[in-house]
């Protein structure tokens, strides 16, 4: 019997619900302890899982240096992890970052927009202390340092070389925070540092089995896992591994808690209103839907060229795209809605490693630009855009149209959740024509899909605990 497949469709088959004896949860667990003496045991206590933030600077950057600007994020991209200018891999906590330019261009009434200079990061928030967001942005300011004065110097408002002090820098970065209007994250609590040891863990049980002189095909499964176990127990460097993962603290599930009836309580309080008044927005939208004119041009041969070599270069992928919001208050209000409730279900229901049926986005946002006249989302995800799209058109087409069709051009829908992103080729077009290319990009794990991380997560969690049979051939199979 073969236990140790490699290819990754064995582990998409077998990534279904976690028996009771793998799943990871706030409880202590006996665990050997590493000085590997005979019936010594410890027990591993709670640790405080980091809660990801979403950290968004946008500043307007001067016309007369944005071509200069271009070329310097042109060479930061060659290396994003350890260029000279901002050592993207030198920020510990940071999962996925990138900076990008929007060119200059005008609104819906014709006035001029300035270009706009972009940092986005992923980023797990600090152990300890308050205001996590003004600790990343002083991090950012220790690691990039006069990297900063390279980047931002091109924008409005950052001090001049002479002057630009630390305390000034950081200033800066404070005024040009965007909170974002809605976020998406594969896995809650899981942190970069996690992710990173427990792909290191399945590595070294694989070439542990690869060396050891038993032929383990043919023993028995537990004595396999047995086996696995008695490995790790000597090895010092994955004492971790003994342990459960950092699991939400008790004040952290109560913000959550409290977040999550809130919301339906407020809006039981504003029902009196809002229930008279949604039939009549309906209809006022849906009128407003048999006005929409979609945009009929496709992307144009340079623009997806130029997109393409940006793209495809690992397990990993980058998106950036922004569009106009729909002029007018109901528009607005509805953008502000919707929004909102891809925030609430994101924290509330899609919080572990699926997004409606999505498995392969790591990271998104939603972020308001320009005084909310436009929207950009951003993700990193899996695979190519072509699938992409493709999983976004066959499972959560009812979810991309109550946001995208406020934006100018959407292919035309109805009553707001209906058509849009099922003329498929229409939604693919619209994607790549306001997709803007992403000059640099950085991943922390460059080479695990959310596949691999979820399975090895999986993987950790079974090394100890009761497991029958079956339960330990399945997770035999994930190695």
């Amino acid at each position: 019997m073969h236990y140790f497949k490699t290819r990754e469709d064995s582990i998409v088959a077998n990534l279904r619900t976690v028996p009771s004896a793998l799943a990871t949860d706030a409880r202590p667990v006996e665990a050997p302890h590493s000085d590997g003496l005979a019936g010594r045991t410890e027990i591993a206590l709670e640790r405080r899982a980091p809660r990801q933030l979403a950290v968004t600077i946008v500043a307007t950057v001067e016309r007369q240096h944005l071509s200069q600007l271009k070329r310097l994020l042109r060479t930061m991209a060659k290396n994003p992890e350890k260029n000279s200018v901002m050592p993207l891999s030198a920020l510990p906590r940071t999962h996925f970052a990138r900076l990008l330019v929007l060119d200059a261009t005008l609104d819906l009434e014709g006035a001029p927009l300035e270009p706009q200079l972009i940092y986005m990061a992923d980023v797990d928030e600090p152990a300890e202390g308050d205001a996590p967001l003004e600790r990343c942005l002083v991090e950012l300011v220790e690691v990039a340092g006069d990297g900063l004065d390279r980047i931002f110097g091109a924008c409005v408002g950052y001090p001049p070389p002479s002057r630009a002090t630390r305390r000034r820098r950081l200033a800066f970065l404070r005024e040009h925070l965007v909170e974002p209007a809605a976020a998406y994250v594969n896995t809650v609590g899981r942190g970069v540092r996690q992710i990173r040891q427990e792909a290191d863990l399945r590595t070294a049980i694989r070439g542990f089995l690869d060396r050891a002189e038993t032929d383990w095909d043919q023993r028995d499964p537990t004595e396999v896992r047995a086996g696995i176990r008695d490995f790790v127990n000597t090895q010092g460097n994955l004492d971790w591994a003994r342990t459960p993962p950092p699991s939400s603290g008790l004040g952290d599930r109560a913000r959550d808690i409290v977040d999550l009836l809130g919301r339906p309580l407020g809006l039981a309080v504003l029902s009196p209103v809002l229930v008279p008044a949604l039939p009549l927005a309906a209809l006022l939208l849906r009128r407003q839907e048999k006005r929409d004119q979609p945009a009929p041009e496709k992307p144009t041969l340079d623009h997806v060229r130029q997109l393409a070599e940006l793209e495809d270069h690992g397990a990993q992928n980058q998106f950036s795209a922004i569009g106009f919001v729909k002029p007018g208050l109901l528009r607005q209000l509805t953008t502000e809605v919707v929004t909102r409730a891809i925030d609430y279900a994101s924290r509330h229901r899609y919080r572990h490693a699926n997004l409606a049926g999505v498995k392969t986005i790591h990271f998104a946002r939603w972020v308001f630009l320009d005084d909310r006249r436009r929207l950009i989302f951003a993700s990193n995800y899996d695979g190519s855009l072509e699938s992409y799209n493709d999983d976004f058109v066959d499972k959560v087409w009812w979810g991309l149209n109550p946001v995208f069709s406020n934006g100018v051009g959407y292919p035309r829908t109805s009553w707001l959740f209906f058509g849009g992103a099922k003329q498929e080729q229409q939604f693919k077009d619209y994607l790549r024509n306001h997709q803007a290319p992403t000059q640099v990009w950085f991943s922390a794990y460059p080479d695990l899909t959310a596949l691999n991380i979820e399975n090895n997560a999986r993987l950790r969690a079974g090394l100890y605990g009761e497991m029958s049979s079956e339960e330990t051939q399945e997770w035999l199979r994930r190695l």
